[in-house]
């Protein structure tokens, strides 16, 4: 009886023991995702960073897949800036990179030059991932400023404004 209990019992151990290793290739993954709280002050630090250098714009902030979690746009920002800070977001979302960089590497490659055919993307400067660490959880476009270098900064300075929450 005892030899069929220490059977059972190193068997049910070999079970819990192996059950991280299982859970890892069940074909389901943990991803970290933004809370509508953080994209919003993304969203709005983002307009302020530009409103403090004399910038009228929208902001929008996507999630990993490029789907709107917050919009913003600025007093005096152009009807335009809506749909363009959108596409900057969804495309520095999808692309992993900032779209300042996609554009030059695409001025610069003419086979890069194709990507303005991909539906919702748009390779102006103004749109950067967030990231938590090298993992890209969403992004945020930037619209409206005179240049999208310009765009990108007010951009940066939201993200480094919530960097403790980014971990």
């Amino acid at each position: 009886m005892q030899t069929s209990l220490r059977l059972t019992l190193t068997a049910a151990c070999t079970v819990l023991a192996a059950a991280p290793a299982l859970a890892q290739t069940s074909g389901l993954r943990s991803e970290r995702t933004l809370t509508l709280e953080l994209a919003s002050q993304i969203a709005t630090r983002t307009v302020a960073a530009c409103q403090a250098n004399g910038h009228n714009v929208a902001a929008a902030v996507v999630d990993r897949s490029g789907q709107l979690r917050a919009l913003l746009r600025g007093d005096n920002a152009g009807a335009h800036t809506i749909e363009s800070a959108r596409q900057k977001a969804f495309t520095s979302a999808s692309a992993r990179v900032n779209t300042l960089q996609m554009m030059e590497n695409a001025q610069k490659n003419p086979a890069a030059a194709n990507l303005v055919h991909i539906p919702g993307f748009l390779l102006l400067g103004g749109g950067v991932p967030v990231r938590v660490g090298n993992e890209v959880v969403g992004a945020v476009g930037v619209a409206g400023a005179p240049g999208g270098h310009l765009d990108e900064q007010c951009a940066v300075a939201a993200l480094d404004a919530v960097k403790d929450q980014l971990k």
